[in-house]
């Protein structure tokens, strides 16, 4: 399977004293300090375990998503990626830690938001190339564990889906080791 589309999120550490509206401001910044990378900016504040706050893009999308009551960071790559499996997981996986670091420096949070390192969701966010299926699941399973014996830096990771067909494909991916952003940044850059 040519894996595209690719959906990634990393959680917030522990419910966070943030209001999901102040990120408005914050993508909004975004947009000015960029040469038009992003364009837009989408408040779904209003729906409970919704899509959030959503920075608009022509390639990616990135959100503060409350999907599944919890919070975390959504990195949704929409234009087609080149290379392997193994290279586009971790292109999409560079571009959602660093936008993570990137808010957990950011000024007008103070500090307040961290995200954890031991847990990831995959998801293929277009069902006509990755059906949810225990089928699907095996066809790529093996990439995908391989790059999470990477991004984690340990052999001990779990890889689940609910393999629901109405949903999805998805994969949450797990480590019982304490990893930080900073960590698996490191693990990414390594050959």
């Amino acid at each position: 399977m040519d894996l595209q589309k690719l959906n990634v999120k990393l959680f917030v550490k522990q419910p966070t004293e943030v209001p999901l509206v102040d990120f408005i401001e914050i993508f909004h910044g975004w947009i000015q300090a960029t040469d038009g990378v992003y364009h837009d900016v989408a408040d779904y504040s209003h729906m409970k375990a919704g899509p959030g706050i959503v920075l608009v893009a022509n390639d990616a999308n990135v959100s503060i998503d409350e999907s599944g009551d919890r919070r975390g960071l959504l990195f949704n790559q929409k234009s087609r990626l080149g290379g392997s499996n193994r290279d586009k997981l971790r292109k999409v996986f560079e571009a959602a830690i660093e936008n993570c670091r990137r808010l957990e420096a950011e000024p007008a949070l103070r500090g307040k938001l961290h995200f954890a390192g031991n847990e990831v969701l995959l998801s293929v966010n277009d069902r006509l190339l990755g059906a949810s299926s225990p089928n699907a699941f095996e066809t790529v399973k093996s990439d995908v564990e391989s790059f999470a014996k990477r991004l984690f830096g340990a052999d001990a990771v779990t890889l689940d889906s609910d393999g629901d067909p109405r949903r999805r494909l998805s994969f949450r991916v797990q480590t019982s080791a304490p990893v930080d952003l900073h960590s698996l940044w490191n693990n990414l850059q390594r050959n």
